[in-house]
Parts: C-alpha cells; structure tokens; sequence
C-alpha cells in the first residue's frame, strides 16, 4: 500500500480529494494486522500500569484552572490570532501575561 504524505501550513486546511485519500488509506491500514518490531518487545503490565498513572497525572495537571472571559476583539486582530490555527487562545493568552508583566509595554497599549 502506497502512502501519501501531505504538507500542510499553519491554518492550511486539506482539500477534499487530499481527506478522501487520507480517509481511504485509513480504512486499508485498518484492515492489515498489527507488524510488531523485533526491538520493541511488547509491554509489560507493569509498563501499562506506569504509563496509565502517568498519563493521569498529565491529564489532571492539564486542567485549567484559568477562568473563562467574554473578550471583545475587532475582527482583524481575532483573524490574525486564528491565521495561527490550532490553539491561537493560548497564543492569545501567552500575549495578554507578557503584556500585563511588561508595566513599559503597558502603559504604551494605555496611552
């Protein structure tokens, strides 16, 4: 089965055909047993118990506790943030802290 690599730009959406194609080589892989590596042995239960409690602890140390705000933005600025694509409100917000700890940036933005 041949594989197709598409290249995508941030914000760039595939096009039809290139999600088609990627959809229908999904459905063949998914039909083809499992190729194990030689090198890779498989995982023990213990393995699987560590990596579970890990990925436990990522996902409660994930949690936001950051309040959520209604912002009032011109269009413009929102359509350059969202030009980012995935995850532009944390951009957002990683430039809102950088301007609050900057006290000379901010008193430019106020005056």
């Amino acid at each position: 089965m041949a594989q197709t690599t598409v290249i995508l730009k941030a914000g760039q959406k595939p096009t039809k055909e290139e999600l088609q194609r990627a959809r229908r080589e999904y459905r063949e892989a998914k039909k083809l047993p499992p190729v194990y590596d030689p090198e890779c042995p498989p995982s023990t239960p213990e393995a699987l118990a560590e990596f579970a409690a890990m990925a436990r602890e990522l996902r409660k140390n994930r949690r936001n506790p950051a309040p959520v705000v209604a912002l009032r933005l011109m269009p413009e600025v929102l359509a350059k943030y969202k030009a980012l694509g995935r995850g532009y409100t944390g951009v957002m917000a990683d430039v809102l802290n950088y301007v609050a700890d900057n006290p000379e940036i901010l008193s430019k933005v106020r005056s």
